[in-house]
């Protein structure tokens, strides 16, 4: 997603913005002219060098582009589709985070991609971003599932489900990383890191909230102590209706508006959690901006 409304609460609050990017010129002077600046920033993201990857594309490197227009973030690139141009050079697609906070630990999960002959699809990719928020450590996870395939978008879903089930394990002790044997860590990739239970995923799930896959999300886990992943906006507001993320101004793509990007937060979160917004104004993108807040 693109941009958001002003920020109008607490400033010691930790804010974590969900946003796609289609026009990167458009879309940071509508962000910058509204003064937004998130913690944390996500959203699918391409480098054409080559030649267009996508409708839209005059072939920009918008990785490097957004990391130069945010100097004090963090920019952190995940790379899921990685492909040969005709002039050579690459062409990539995939998802980035940008982070004020200091970066702890990056991981980058490649997801399913099932066989299924049916449709056309792409590679997809789980990125991971461990940061020191003001209150401990924090997982930002991003995605953009699956559009066109049922069978790897729902493969996708358990291996999301999975990840965060690992990593809860991993912060409970079950698979430690270990120092050099006399109580000191040693300094090599050996060295354990930060890990926490505590998470935030965003994405692109291209599921309504009524599709089974979003229940899925918020199953719980064999092990009691691994924190369920809650839909932020039901959260906070309850059964109020969400408004529509896709399709809000782009009526010939999209006929229909309606939700298909979510945050979801870790339950240990919940009590933290301030604030959930859609921002409908920017029409720089087909999918509209959604940001959390969290008390520090």
């Amino acid at each position: 997603m693109d941009k958001h409304t002003p920020q109008r609460v607490e400033r010691d609050n930790a804010k974590f913005e969900e946003w796609r990017k289609q026009n990167p010129t458009k879309q940071f002077k509508d962000y910058f002219a509204e003064g937004v600046k998130p913690m944390i920033a996500r959203g699918k993201v391409h480098a054409s060098l080559g030649g267009n990857l996508i409708e839209g594309s005059h072939g920009e490197d918008q990785f490097s582009l957004i990391a130069e227009r945010l100097p004090d973030h963090a920019a952190i690139r995940g790379v899921a589709v990685d492909t040969l141009a005709p002039d050579g050079t690459r062409r990539r697609f995939g998802n980035m985070i940008l982070s004020r906070y200091p970066v702890l630990q990056v991981l980058r999960h490649q997801l399913p991609w099932p066989a299924d002959a049916d449709v056309k699809s792409m590679p997809r990719i789980l990125l991971e971003a461990t940061v020191a928020a003001p209150f401990g450590p924090l997982r930002i996870m991003t995605t953009h599932l699956e559009y066109y395939s049922q069978r790897q978008r729902s493969a996708q879903v358990e291996a999301l489900r999975h990840c965060h089930a690992e990593a809860c394990a991993r912060a409970l002790g079950a698979a430690r990383a270990f120092g050099d044997g006399r109580g000191e860590e040693v300094q090599d990739p050996f060295q354990s890191q930060p890990q926490t239970v505590s998470a935030i995923l965003t994405g692109d799930f291209n599921f309504r909230p009524a599709d089974p896959l979003h229940a899925r999300m918020a199953d719980g886990f064999d092990d009691a102590n691994v924190p369920p992943l809650e839909d932020a906006w039901q959260r906070v507001h309850g059964t109020i209706e969400r408004p529509p993320t896709l399709g809000v101004h782009d009526h010939e793509q999209w006929p229909e508006a309606f939700a298909c990007d979510f945050i979801w937060t870790s339950r240990d979160l919940g009590p933290r959690l301030r604030a959930v917004e859609t921002g409908g104004r920017t029409a720089a993108s087909d999918h509209q901006p959604v940001r959390v807040e969290l008390a520090p």
